[in-house]
């Protein structure tokens, strides 16, 4: 089994720093899925109510038999149900068959509404209420943090945000880590295109590694939390083996090097998604 490294959230909670993420899992996959992530060993699984797998989640937690408490798991509030966040947690809980998460997330600001700080008042009650160990926002740029924080009250634990090799957004993560909260990233692996680097896969022959061990390897001598997605078992465990990988100094900047600005999701800045 191999031994992830934690790291403890402004609240005090300990998240494993390398998860397993479900975005883009078909529902009726999901169930399998996260049964192979559990059984090599991961113990952090994230999902969202936009991605319509959360009941799949919940029925390989259930079949594992691993204790509730040996697990970190997070979900997302749906951008379309902002303004009744309870009830959409709610729904969310029962899909699970949890009794509570470890991590909340408001999944994407979308200013358009503006209803992101009326959002977080209803997170704040929720983890008041013990049914969130911490709460978090996703996608929220250094201006969307700046209003949620400018309105008082919890500051969130983390911020979720799409980092890879080729974009780092370095800007909000800087901020966001300025305020206490930490930063995840989704995407970690450029979905596949940044593992086809000259940088990467040169510094991947050097240790005997795959291109994606040494990127992740690469997140969490950074800080982040990572939580990249595969429906390959092998790959699944060829992925938390990167808990054991270090890269030197010389490496790891080679790889920062590698910042181009290149976005592969939305801009949360003009991201509407109001039917998810």
């Amino acid at each position: 089994m191999v031994t992830v490294p934690t790291i403890d959230l402004n609240n005090g909670v300990a998240i494993p720093q390398l998860g397993f993420g479900v975005f883009q899992v078909p529902p009726a996959e999901t169930q399998q899925a996260v049964e192979a992530a559990l059984e090599a060993g991961y113990r952090h699984i994230d999902t969202a109510a936009a991605y319509r797998n959360e009941s799949g989640v919940g029925a390989a937690i259930k079949s594992s038999g691993i204790a509730r408490e040996d697990l970190f798991i997070t979900t997302k509030l749906r951008n379309g149900e902002q303004a009744d966040a309870r009830r959409a947690f709610d729904n969310s809980l029962r899909e699970l068959g949890l009794d509570f998460v470890d991590l909340y997330l408001i999944h994407w600001p979308v200013p358009s509404q503006n209803l992101y700080v009326q959002a977080w008042r209803a997170l704040e009650e929720i983890y008041t209420e013990g049914l969130s160990r911490a709460i978090g926002v996703s996608n929220f740029l250094a201006e969307h943090l700046e209003n949620l924080l400018a309105a008082g009250g919890t500051v969130p634990a983390v911020n979720q945000i799409e980092i890879h090799p080729t974009f780092q957004q370095r800007d909000v993560a800087e901020s966001s880590r300025r305020h206490g909260i930490a930063v995840e990233a989704y995407s970690p692996l450029g979905q596949g295109a940044d593992l086809e680097s000259r940088t990467v896969t040169s510094i991947a022959a050097k240790y005997l590694a795959t291109p994606a061990q040494v990127v992740l390897a690469w997140h969490l001598a950074n800080g982040n939390i990572v939580i990249p997605k595969s429906a390959n078992p092998d790959r699944m465990a060829k992925n938390l083996a990167a808990a054991r990988l270090t890269l030197d100094a010389e490496d790891l900047a080679a790889i920062t090097a590698l910042d181009a600005g290149g976005r592969v999701g939305a801009d949360p800045a003009t991201a509407d998604f109001t039917q998810l």
